[in-house]
């Protein structure tokens, strides 16, 4: 089994906090009811609750509430093979997860504002086979030309720097991404890359690489992200805070957008650069531009779905709240001693 929104289990910790809620509330009603009468009395005047009836129903709440979780975060399990038929292009995305793209400058820093909008391309998309890389000093293959956007989805929210290579290395991006193409029956005018980076190249050798691009057929669109003006890195020390990078003479280190690499490999590649402003992030312009570009029909992908079973948990959870309204807190009357009061 395996789940496609797993951060909603993160919900499950909450627990804990509405039994508490259920305790406070259950001793805050004792109190203020004895406000009015005694406890003794009060127990002889009104009609008997049954503690283990109301542990009942909190237990049903809790247990449904679980449920709701879990249903939240799409469990799956089971496979389903499919032959889709579909009529579009090639995509690769190649990502820039380099230490500069933490930087703030993007709210809410570079690379997570980068994979909300990847995450908002990818609903946009129909019939395109899609690929991922992720790209700093060296290059990395996370999901090869798929159909299935949900792989593509799960792996993007993982991309976070550190466990590449440091540095920004373009070429190896772009090459990268050729090989995507060259293992998933070559590349052709149907075959598009799109390199979002904050461009911070130091070799000039991004540019060639984009040239065998362009001669394979390729079109590179690229996006530039972060400001023109230097902007500092944020890190993470030892105890969890924020700290910014240093270099060796401990003067703070500042990053900005290159875009003179970028605008030249879009350039040799007969695409378009993109700059993406705090506002607007370009990506829905850059579908709109290939769009217009002709699709070629392919022959049928046999694709394997794993299936949805949410529904499983959601009827669940919503028998177990219909039990729950149905169980009564009270028992039975209690029997008066001498049948009256004295």
């Amino acid at each position: 089994m395996r789940f496609a929104e797993p951060n909603f289990l993160w919900g499950l910790f909450t627990l804990p906090l509405f039994a508490l809620l259920f305790v406070y509330a259950y001793h805050r009603r004792k109190k203020l009811a004895a406000r009015f009468v005694s406890l003794s009395m009060l127990s002889k005047l009104s009609t008997s609750v049954s503690p283990w009836r109301r542990l009942t129903k909190v237990l049903l709440l809790l247990l449904a509430i679980a449920f709701l979780f879990v249903a939240l975060a799409r469990p799956q399990w089971g496979r389903k093979m499919e032959h889709v038929e579909r009529r579009g292009q090639d995509l690769v995305l190649v990502q820039d997860v380099s230490l500069s793209m933490l930087a703030e400058d993007v709210k809410p820093n570079r690379l997570v504002r980068s994979r909300h909008e990847i995450s908002s391309f990818l609903e946009s998309l129909s019939g395109d086979r899609v690929g991922l890389v992720a790209f700093s000093g060296e290059a990395q293959v996370m999901v090869p030309l798929t159909l299935d956007y949900g792989t593509v989805q799960m792996v993007l929210r993982e991309l976070n720097p550190g466990w590449l290579m440091p540095g920004t290395n373009l070429e190896k991006a772009i090459r990268k991404g050729m090989t995507l193409f060259k293992n998933s029956g070559g590349a052709s005018q149907h075959s598009i890359m799109i390199l979002m980076s904050d461009g911070e190249e130091l070799e000039a050798a991004a540019v060639n690489a984009a040239k065998e691009a362009a001669e394979m057929g390729i079109k590179i669109y690229t996006i530039g992200i972060g400001s023109r003006e230097g902007v500092p890195i944020p890190l993470k020390d030892k105890n969890g805070g924020s700290v910014y990078k240093k270099d060796m003479q401990g003067n703070i280190v500042t990053t900005r957008l290159e875009e003179g690499t970028l605008q030249e490999i879009a350039n040799v590649t007969g695409a378009l650069y993109f700059y993406a402003s705090p506002g607007e992030f370009q990506l829905q312009k850059v579908l709109t531009e290939i769009s217009t570009l002709e699709k070629k029909d392919q022959s049928s992908d046999r694709m394997e779905n794993y299936q949805d079973r949410y529904q499983i948990f959601l009827g669940l959870a919503a028998l177990l709240f219909l039990i729950e309204a149905i169980v009564s807190e009270r028992g039975r009357r209690r029997k008066q001693l001498n049948g009256r009061f004295s």
